[in-house]
């Protein structure tokens, strides 16, 4: 085996507004408690990546703590030599909801190689001349979110052509401490389902790389450039870091929450906000009646949760234009938000409700899980459903634990 790992740390530096490209000024700054690893690299004088000529894969999450962003500080960067740019889903502005299409950088002039196109993985002639790949995306901390499989196919890539990988770590927005929902079966592996693992993990992207590297025995040359001051207690709020969506539909803190659990829904033939101010932050369709599930919901006194009867018109995507007979979702206390028990419990309603109009069966995509799927058609309790994840979490919780960088 030809792996090798190494963890990089720097000292810690003030955080302030992204979103601007380099040279952008700041208007005001506090003092953040958490340092991304572009700004570990920045401190260390982009010593690890000296002398080499390397391909930077990411999207407009790439930031620094002052906002600059990280094709900007390479392509920059004293004795780099960045060679290409790839982009996830989305692309690189972060805002395109279907395949994107290869192109060029206008403020650099370098190629943009599109990872959701055409191509799905890095080719040879993509990856010709370079030295070392290097990962700065911000993800959602969700098994569906193709931001991770996109990573773990150019590690792939990677350790095919001896090509050095460096992951620039960043915070998992549900923080790392609670792992929750049904493990991947092992015969449903797709680009939204990259790996045996739960919907929520629970680890950084840098310690997701770790997991993919060892237990998918990819043996990739893995370097990942920590973070300073995170802490696995943390959600996103708590670093100090202002959010950046990460794809043209995930907009706010409150509903990356639950989007876990309320995503599973749509293939089921729920609108999950899509085309509306607030997606993942409601869910309906023309056949529910708002009031009724609501108050189910509240019934069940689910921990940090409270619902309202809110109908809505998405402008697009599904039911575009048509009322919705809709559920506003209101997080009250992040922590104990369980957002795939939310998702099992809205599915067993919506399959008691309307069994005519809701088919549990079509949500095997992203729930990957055919036991739960038969629970759920065969109108088991939640409760049930919940509980029978309990041995796959148990399992996975133990082994990943050999990946924490952080406390």
């Amino acid at each position: 085996m030809c792996m090798a790992l190494a963890i990089i740390a720097g000292p810690r530096v003030a955080v302030a507004h992204p979103g601007q490209r380099a040279g952008a000024k700041r208007s005001s700054g506090r003092p953040g408690r958490v340092q991304l690893g572009i700004d570990v690299l920045e401190q260390e004088k982009f010593a690890p990546l000296r002398g080499k000529h390397i391909g930077l894969i990411t999207n407009h999450t790439g930031q620094d703590a002052l906002g600059r962003s990280t094709v900007d500080q390479l392509s920059h960067a004293p004795g780099v030599q960045l060679v290409a740019l790839f982009s996830p889903e989305h692309g690189l502005a972060g805002r395109n909801d279907e395949n994107v299409a290869s192109g060029k950088d206008t403020a650099t002039g370098l190629p943009i190689y599109s990872l959701y196109g055409d191509a799905r993985r890095p080719t040879d002639d993509m990856l010709k001349g370079l030295d070392a790949l290097v990962f700065d995306v911000q993800d959602a901390g969700v098994r569906f979110y193709t931001y991770t499989t996109t990573m773990a196919y150019c590690m792939e890539e990677a350790a095919k052509r001896h090509i050095a990988f460096y992951v620039l770590d960043r915070p998992n927005p549900l923080g790392g401490e609670v792992i929750e929902g049904p493990s991947l079966d092992a015969d449903k592996t797709a680009f939204v389902a990259y790996y045996p693992i739960p919907i929520r993990y629970g680890l950084t992207i840098g310690e997701l790389a770790q997991f993919f590297n060892h237990e998918n025995h990819i043996d990739c040359d893995l370097h990942v450039i920590e973070m300073k001051n995170w802490h696995r207690n943390y959600f996103f709020e708590s670093t100090g870091i202002r959010w950046t969506p990460p794809s043209p539909n995930l907009r706010t803190l409150k509903g990356s929450i639950v989007y876990p659990g309320l995503e599973i829904l749509q293939n089921g033939g729920v609108s999950v906000g899509r085309g509306t101010e607030t997606p993942f932050e409601e869910f309906g369709a023309p056949w529910i009646v708002g009031a009724d599930v609501a108050n189910d919901l509240n019934e069940l006194h689910l921990p940090g949760l409270r619902f309202s009867d809110q109908p809505f018109i998405p402008v697009s995507g599904l039911y575009g234009g048509r009322r919705c007979g809709g559920v506003g979702v209101r997080v009250t206390d992040r922590a104990a938000v369980r957002s795939l028990r939310l998702g099992i419990e809205i599915a067993t309603i919506l399959k008691k409700r309307y069994p005519n109009d809701f088919d549990p069966s079509k949500l095997i995509t992203l729930m990957g899980n055919q036991q739960t799927i038969d629970m759920l058609v065969n109108g088991d309790p939640a409760d049930a459903i919940v509980n029978s994840w309990a041995p796959s979490l148990a399992e996975f919780g133990a082994t990943r634990r050999k990946y924490f960088i952080y406390k």
